[in-house]
């Protein structure tokens, strides 16, 4: 049965953020506010939890996961960034973006998916000082349940619809069902892969 904190979105309650880190820590399987929508996530380390996250989304192992980092020093320790792709990036971030990159030699293969990886830095007040509490990045994917066409906007609905299936979902009002925009940075110029929240303004992209 999933846990429910209610938790501001400006002004996170640092007891409620700390009991949140703890269970993720322990290998649960979270809903949580982005500056998109809402997502879930776990450990990065968490296999099971990984794979109980691809069955809630039906996913198979190929479909890409996102690592929810802090920042771009973060991302560096996963992802291989050049200086141009730095500052794209550092323009946009933390904001509704998911960045596909070439992923480290290091990086376990769970992570990747054709040798590259996704990774994202929220702008939500509310998912940035769960990871600062982590110290680590969070495996991550949108909340969209099979079948729907949007993702899940209302903390209630969600753990009515999952309460079995998570361990904690954490409520911080609506933000929305635009998920990121998805943009490939690994050949080239930017690919949008996706089109969401995230303005594509600031950049010069082909479209997939």
């Amino acid at each position: 049965m999933a846990q429910f904190f209610a938790i501001h979105p400006r002004n996170p309650q640092k007891r409620l953020i700390r009991q949140a880190a703890q269970i993720v820590r322990r290998g649960g399987l979270i809903a949580y506010p982005t500056d998109s929508c809402y997502a879930l996530g776990c450990d990065r380390g968490n296999a099971k939890g990984a794979e109980r996250l691809r069955r809630i989304r039906g996913v198979e192992e190929r479909h890409h996961l996102t690592l929810m980092c802090r920042d771009l020093s973060e991302i560096g320790k996963y992802a291989v960034i050049d200086d141009a792709q730095f500052k794209l990036m550092k323009r946009v971030t933390p904001g509704s973006y998911t960045f596909i990159l070439r992923a480290r030699r290091e990086v376990p293969r769970r992570l990747t998916s054709k040798k590259t990886i996704g990774v994202r830095v929220p702008g939500h007040a509310v998912a940035h000082a769960l990871l600062a509490e982590l110290d680590e990045p969070m495996l991550s994917a949108t909340l969209l349940l099979p079948g729907d066409k949007v993702p899940l906007s209302d903390a209630r609905e969600i753990r009515e619809k999952l309460e079995r299936e998570l361990d904690l979902v954490i409520d911080a009002g609506s933000c929305g069902v635009e998920p990121s925009t998805v943009i490939d940075l690994t050949a080239g110029a930017p690919r949008v892969l996706r089109e969401g929240k995230g303005s594509l303004a600031p950049f010069a992209v082909e479209r997939v």
